[in-house]
């Protein structure tokens, strides 16, 4: 089992940049894929960027290619989304999950674990 914690999140102007962290608990970080999703008003949780625990190879949704970067730390049991260039329809609660799918993971489904979510808001 593993307990997700999110950071960083807050209120940029658009342009702006910001950094999201994801802290786990357990000695087991390293067995999971990790991902990144958002959920705006209204609107169903979607992925962002996932990075799979095995080559860390990554994945990003076609609308943050470019302006986004998913990495992790397994020594400090965290994942992080660099957020560069943001716009107002960034704005949205962001999740992060783990999910200990054979592929990378890029579904809700695929995710067993999640955090309470972070709110990130994009000034116009």
């Amino acid at each position: 089992q593993v307990q997700l914690v999110e950071s960083g999140g807050g209120l940029v102007q658009a342009g702006g940049s910001l950094i999201l962290s994801c802290a786990a608990s357990g000695r087991t970080f390293s067995s999971y894929n990790m991902g990144w999703f958002r959920q705006a008003p209204g609107k169903e949780r979607e992925i962002v960027a996932a990075i799979r625990r095995t080559d860390a190879t990554t994945y990003y949704a076609d609308f943050v290619k470019g302006r986004f970067t998913i990495s992790r730390d397994n020594a400090k049991r965290t994942v992080y989304l660099q957020m560069n260039s943001l716009k107002p329809e960034d704005t949205a609660v962001y999740y992060c999950g783990a999910s200990t799918s054979i592929g990378i993971g890029t579904r809700n489904y695929d995710y067993r674990y999640w955090g309470p979510g972070t709110q990130v808001t994009v000034s116009a």
